[in-house]
């Protein structure tokens, strides 16, 4: 390969561009070096190292390569003109892996001129623009911002993707059920629109998880159920926990402990410390598992109504004018 050459695309991570090139070396330098099989062309002005390429020939050149260098193709065709989206830049917010087989996506203004092709889906937006506040740079990157790219990648999810991938946005602080609605708001056509605009409403209720969701829609609901406040925070000692649906006239804590909780005695016995802290506050820690949850919601809910109603009757002393209770600020 012309050494010129061979060092803009060693100083580029083994990728090169027709516009690049054409600065420094003559256009036959790089269609040599394509026909000479050196290069491999991955899209439109757009080559690779040959050598970092795998796979069948019949495969799509995009797809030869490696996710990182297919992504960083896809962004040198768009010239500055798009970013990286959907399903892409979900696995650039580090919220899911693109699987095998899945294309790159990208988000581009209406008359970029750019296409699709093959591992290549291309978004014409109308109020698209390939900077802020529609894009970020993540990871040196740029990506749309995440509340878009959660709603523009929910209908290509598998349905069993879609929950996790969300909650987890919201669980590690990167975006706000509100924020998310607002960018809903914008796409009004949306498939499975409903879904996605349910499981905003429960977690800007506070549920935190499948299990909680499950919970908020089939057994902490219904006559005599209070409104439960959920994800409350208190300190306790040095450290801060979240107290997973806390009814706060009765003092009662409900943990809803998941299919894989205290499998190791170590977290076990964390929650019984946090229990006994909390006890020690006037508040009764009631956990239910998984399976009980899921296979005895009405055995559950009538153990819950129970114990509320028990706490009622005991820890409250109405005198007039004044009810004394414990406090867990």
């Amino acid at each position: 390969m012309n050494p010129v050459l061979r060092a803009l695309v060693d100083g580029n991570g083994g990728l090169v561009t027709r516009r690049a090139a054409a600065q420094v070396l003559p256009r036959w330098v790089l269609e040599d070096a394509s026909r000479s099989g050196r290069l491999l062309r991955l899209l439109p002005g757009v080559y690779v190292d040959a050598a970092l390429a795998d796979g069948e020939k019949s495969t799509p050149p995009l797809a030869r390569v490696a996710p990182v260098l297919a992504r960083r193709a896809a962004v040198a065709y768009t010239g500055g003109r798009g970013a990286l989206s959907h399903l892409t830049a979900l696995d650039v917010w580090k919220l899911r892996r693109q699987l095998p087989g899945e294309p790159v996506h990208l988000n581009v203004p209406n008359g970029a001129g750019l296409r699709s092709g093959p591992y290549l889906v291309v978004h014409h937006r109308r109020s698209f623009a390939p900077q802020p506040p529609h894009t970020l740079m993540r990871d040196g990157e740029p990506v749309t911002r995440l509340d878009q790219t959660l709603v523009d990648a929910w209908p290509l999810l598998p349905q069993v993707d879609r929950p996790a991938t969300l909650i987890r946005a919201v669980n590690d602080r990167l975006t706000t059920p509100p924020r998310v609605a607002a960018a809903l708001a914008t796409v009004p056509k949306l498939a499975d629109r409903a879904a996605l605009r349910g499981l905003l409403d429960r977690l800007a209720a506070g549920c935190r998880s499948p299990l909680e969701i499950w919970g908020y829609d089939h057994v902490f609901v219904g006559p005599g159920m209070p409104a439960f406040q959920r994800q409350v925070r208190v300190r306790l000692g040095g450290r801060v926990v979240y107290l997973d649906l806390f009814a706060e006239v009765e003092l009662v804590d409900i943990e809803l402990d998941g299919a894989t909780a205290h499998a190791d005695p170590r977290e076990r016995e964390i929650d019984l410390r946090r229990d006994a802290l909390l006890a020690a506050r006037g508040v009764l820690v009631v956990r239910f598992t998984h399976r009980r949850l899921l296979y005895e919601p009405d055995e559950v809910r009538r153990e819950t109504l129970s114990i509320l109603a028990t706490r009622r009757s005991q820890n409250f002393v109405v005198a007039p004018g004044a009810v004394r209770r414990p406090s867990i600020t």
